[in-house]
C-alpha cells in the first residue's frame, strides 16, 4: 500500500492564478515519486478549473452536504463533487468542528454520503470518541487522519511518541496524521508512529516544502 499525503489548502490562495501555479509546481517536482500518493484538496472554486490542467494529481474536496441535491443553499454534495472529478473528500475537520460547530451525527451523515456516491472520505478525528462517532453504521473501509487539536495551524506538532500511542488505539488499515507537519517531521509519523501517511495544511502551500516532504517520505517508504 502506498503512503497518502493530501494538501489542505483550506481558504487558500486568494487568486485562481496562484492556485494555478502552486498546482503546476507540485505537479512538475512530482514526475520522480514513485511510492507515495499525492492528493490536492483546494477551495470549492477552484475544483473546475484545476481539473482542467494536466497534472496527473487527484483532487479531493474540502468538505461536502449528507444529501445529493435540494433546497440547500450553500452547500455542495459528494454527486457534484464526483461529477466534476473528485476523488477524496475531507470530512470532519478540526476547524469545521470549530467554526462551523459540526458535531458527530453530521459528520457521520458526511462519511456515509461520501461513500454512496463512490468517493473515499477522509474522516479527521482528534479523540476514539469522535473515530466512532464518525464511523456509527459504517462498514466500508475509511480513512482516518488523526489531528489533535492543539497541532492544528499552530507550528506544535504532536510528540512521535504520543502519536504512536494514538496510532495503535485507531482500529483502520490507512491512518494519516495530521498537524503542523513540515519537512522535519515528516518521516517520523510513519517510519517511527506507524501512521501511512499525511494530513498537510499550511506547509502544503509552499511548494517547494511540500515537495520535500513528500520526496522525504517516499525516499522512506522504500
Amino acid at each position: 500500500m502506498k503512503n497518502l499525503i493530501i494538501a489542505n489548502w483550506k481558504m487558500n490562495p486568494l487568486k485562481s492564478t496562484e492556485a494555478e501555479k502552486l498546482l503546476g509546481s507540485v505537479a512538475m517536482g512530482f514526475r520522480n515519486i514513485k511510492r507515495t500518493e499525492v492528493v490536492i484538496c483546494p477551495p470549492f472554486i477552484y475544483l473546475s478549473q484545476l481539473r482542467k490542467i494536466k497534472h496527473g494529481l487527484p483532487l479531493g474536496a474540502q468538505d461536502c452536504f449528507w444529501e445529493e441535491k435540494g433546497a440547500f443553499t450553500g452547500e455542495v454534495s459528494p454527486a457534484m463533487l464526483k461529477n466534476i472529478g473528485c476523488r477524496y473528500v475531507i470530512v470532519g475537520h478540526s476547524e469545521r468542528r470549530k467554526y462551523q460547530r459540526e458535531t458527530g451525527e453530521t459528520i457521520n451523515k458526511k462519511v456515509k454520503a461520501v461513500l454512496i456516491a463512490g468517493l473515499k472520505p477522509i474522516l479527521c478525528i482528534a479523540n476514539l470518541s469522535q473515530l466512532e462517532e464518525g464511523l456509527n453504521g459504517v462498514s466500508e473501509k475509511v480513512i482516518i487522519a488523526y489531528e489533535p487539536f492543539f497541532a492544528i495551524g499552530t507550528g506544535i506538532p504532536c510528540s512521535v511518541e504520543k502519536a504512536k500511542k494514538m496510532r495503535k488505539l485507531i482500529k483502520a488499515r490507512q491512518v494519516l496524521y495530521g498537524g503542523s507537519v513540515n519537512p522535519q517531521n515528516a518521516v517520523d509519523y510513519i517510519a517511527k508512529a506507524g501512521f501511512q501517511g499525511l494530513l498537510v495544511g499550511g506547509v502544503s502551500l509552499n511548494a517547494r516544502q511540500f515537495l520535500q516532504i513528500i520526496s522525504r517520505v517516499d525516499e522512506a517508504k522504500a
